[in-house]
């Protein structure tokens, strides 16, 4: 397995604990990687953002239903989607690898699933920087 994939590992699993523990995560800097923990302690300023993001594309659905996994899994991808410093097929690739690996039933549906919210996010979020370009453009021809 690929550095950064054992880097999103241990994101992922950062992310998770997030939810039951919130503040009181005083055991990272003894068991965390230092480039995991870096990746981690970027997520966490911007998690409120994300998470808007993310309930913004689950439509007739709540982000707070989605298992914990999932709702690891996909801040963790929708972080690395805002940052835009890896292509989006590469990001929702790796997303749907987690997925499969920690998250599947039996149906094997919940990649699916991801897939398609993690598209949808993609796509707003591309909508949304255009929207701001041709904004920006438009002010400095004023």
């Amino acid at each position: 397995m690929k550095k950064p994939s054992l880097i999103r590992i241990e994101v992922l699993i950062l992310l998770y604990q997030y939810d039951f523990y919130l503040q009181d995560l005083k055991f990272l800097n003894y068991t965390t990687k230092p480039q995991s923990l870096v990746f981690f302690q970027k997520i966490i300023p911007k998690i409120t953002l994300i998470d808007e993001i993310i309930q913004k594309n689950l439509y007739n659905y709540q982000l707070k239903r989605l298992n914990k996994v999932d709702q690891a899994i996909l801040r963790l991808a929708t972080f690395e989607l805002l940052e835009n410093k890896i292509i989006a097929p590469i990001i929702i690739d790796e997303a749907l690898e987690l997925t499969k690996r920690y998250s599947e039933l039996d149906d094997q549906k919940q990649h699916k699933f991801n897939n398609k919210i993690l598209d949808q996010i993609y796509h707003s979020l591309k909508s949304l920087k255009t929207n701001l370009e041709v904004k920006k453009i438009s002010e400095n021809h004023i």
